[in-house]
């Protein structure tokens, strides 16, 4: 088997597969409405809804690190907005299906873009750094390898989070 396939098969695995550890991050996301997805049951914490957008926004950025080998932040920003309940949740405002909707489905579709842009990596690719200067928060100056098993890493911390947020409050 091919490294690349390799590669995929644990991507895929963190984010709609049979993961060893626990749930994927799409099978954490399971039966969450957009009210759920906008509660805030940690006051510090980030919502289901922006632990969405910000996993969409990571998987945008590292495929177009794949397909240019130049680091830089998200377009959309490290933690995009992601309101799907007008005017808050506790006010009685009404949660907006279409708008969570939005949010999974445009995660789908960087997931989706993320695996096709990998499948046309040769395997010599591999080992081509993206960025020359080691920056940490940037994720810069690793080999796509180490990148790519970095956003493997990065579904699962946030499937984690998204299980707890998930859990009821006593």
């Amino acid at each position: 088997m091919r490294e690349i396939d390799r590669i995929l098969d644990q991507l895929e695995r963190a984010y709609d597969g049979d993961a060893w550890y626990g749930p994927s991050l799409r099978a954490a996301l399971d039966g969450v409405d957009a009210r759920r997805a906008s509660a805030r049951p940690i006051a510090e914490a980030h919502t289901i809804a922006e632990i969405v957008r910000h996993v969409t926004a990571w998987t945008r950025e590292i495929t177009r690190r794949l397909r240019i080998g130049v680091a830089q932040d998200p377009e959309d920003g490290d933690w995009p907005e992601a309101t799907v309940v007008d005017g808050g949740v506790g006010d009685g405002s009404v949660a907006d299906h279409g708008a969570w909707t939005a949010v999974v489905e445009a995660l789908d579709g960087a997931h989706e873009d993320l695996v096709k842009t990998i499948a046309r990596l040769a395997e010599t690719e591999l080992d081509d750094r993206i960025g020359d200067v080691r920056d940490r928060a940037l994720g810069s100056g690793v080999s796509r390898y180490v990148t790519l098993h970095g956003l493997v890493q990065h579904y699962v911390y946030h499937a984690g989070q998204i299980s707890l947020l998930r859990k009821p409050t006593s």
